[in-house]
């Protein structure tokens, strides 16, 4: 293996894994051995061996890229050389090896093994946030731990009517998770939610409801609201949305970047061109703003979180890239955002058969992916039209996982 650099003896920077030989390595074995670090040559890996052990020694790995390839390479030197003996078992123990180690970060796509969470430390960390007082706005609270359990007319439900006289009919303390996207107020074609009202009267009926929201909230539970603030007309909506459920003694837990990608707005000049009178700032952006109830932490069985180790690596970087939804027109609904956003915010903050509630539901598609996610749901949106739409894509999606198990 001359082409193959292995770390030297004691060299920091680097993990091994050990799998032992039956026997040494014969040249067709290493020959894929350095097949296998050949496609890898951007990561920083290698391999060393002795006669009874192979060492693969380990920093960075595109692990799937790996996972891929060495069938792959297995495949290839068996039709090349169908009298060779190979131990595809060392091969394979090698991938089931890798895949077991779950310490590991995500960068650009690839697990980083090293390092990966050194940090600077604080010097007497808990005695400064235990003086700082953490969330001390919510410390008034007055939530109770009771749970109450939802009748059996809203469960998997979509409802509609407005959101604010139906949730009146949902006990308290009895819903899991809240994800929405309130309507925008800059006279977009929501039919019958009345968008373009005074913003005062907006925030009135938008926090009505926000207020019903925490009531039918477990404690522990979490509000999570999508936004963009109206740039054009400078109301932060985000900020006032946060200070209201700050003043209603709620968690503000953290805020994640949806990173739209939408480069036609970074190529659009606004404002005051080369001018520093008034340049209009531009944002590819939105907002996903995390509320919880009481504490930070919702109670729940570990059996039931269905997220993977890569997805949590990677969602808990609260900065999303998923492009925005293509498919608006093909629902009539003005600003629908994508199943992936759902997909993400419900497996990283809720359990399954949880009870999620979107009181401004659209054409459904938090109770569509709560469907999927195999999570209860309760829609509630004023539009008919949205309604029918939505029972009709939570039919299509039943139909479709019916056929796949034929």
């Amino acid at each position: 293996m001359s082409e193959i650099t292995p770390p030297e003896p004691g060299e920091k920077g680097f993990h091994t894994l050990s799998l032992p030989l039956k026997r040494p390595l014969n040249a067709i074995e290493i020959q894929i051995v350095d097949a296998i670090a050949k496609k890898l040559k951007r990561d920083h890996i290698s391999f060393s061996q002795t006669d009874d052990l192979l060492r693969f020694h380990y920093h960075t790995l595109n692990f799937d890229l790996f996972k891929a390839h060495v069938p792959h390479v297995l495949s290839e030197y068996h039709n090349r050389f169908p009298e060779a003996e190979i131990d595809d078992t060392l091969f394979t123990a090698l991938v089931s090896g890798l895949e077991n180690i779950k310490s590991y970060g995500i960068k650009m796509g690839k697990r980083v093994y090293v390092d990966y969470n050194k940090e600077r430390k604080v010097r007497g960390r808990p005695k400064k946030v235990a003086r700082r007082v953490s969330y001390f706005y919510a410390a008034d609270h007055t939530f109770t731990p009771e749970v109450n359990e939802l009748p059996h007319e809203f469960i998997n439900k979509i409802l509609c009517g407005d959101s604010m006289e139906v949730l009146k009919g949902i006990p308290s303390n009895s819903v899991d998770l809240v994800f929405t996207s309130p309507p925008y107020n800059f006279g977009l074609d929501y039919q019958k939610s009345e968008d373009g009202v005074l913003w005062d009267e907006y925030f009135e009926k938008l926090f009505a409801v926000f207020s019903e929201c925490i009531r039918v909230m477990k404690y522990g539970g979490r509000i999570i609201v999508n936004v963009q603030p109206l740039f054009s007309d400078y109301i932060p909506i985000h900020h006032i949305i946060s200070n209201f459920f700050m003043e209603n003694h709620l968690i503000w837990k953290g805020e994640i970047l949806w990173e739209k990608n939408n480069y036609n707005c970074k190529y659009t000049a606004w404002g005051s061109w080369k001018s520093p009178s008034n340049p209009y700032l531009k944002y590819t952006w939105e907002f996903v703003e995390i509320f919880c109830k009481g504490e930070l932490k919702k109670t729940g069985d570990k059996a039931d979180a269905d997220i993977t180790a890569d997805e949590f690596k990677k969602w808990v970087v609260a900065r999303w890239s998923i492009g925005p939804e293509r498919a608006m027109k093909e629902y009539g609904h003005p600003a629908m955002f994508p199943e992936d956003l759902v997909e993400r915010v419900l497996k990283l903050f809720s359990f399954k058969n949880d009870i999620i509630l979107d009181p401004f539901n659209g054409v459904g598609t938090t109770s569509v992916v709560a469907k999927k996610l195999e999570r209860r749901y309760i829609g509630i949106d004023i539009s008919e039209e949205y309604c029918k739409k939505a029972e009709e894509r939570l039919k299509k999606m039943q139909i479709q996982k019916q056929l796949d198990l034929v």
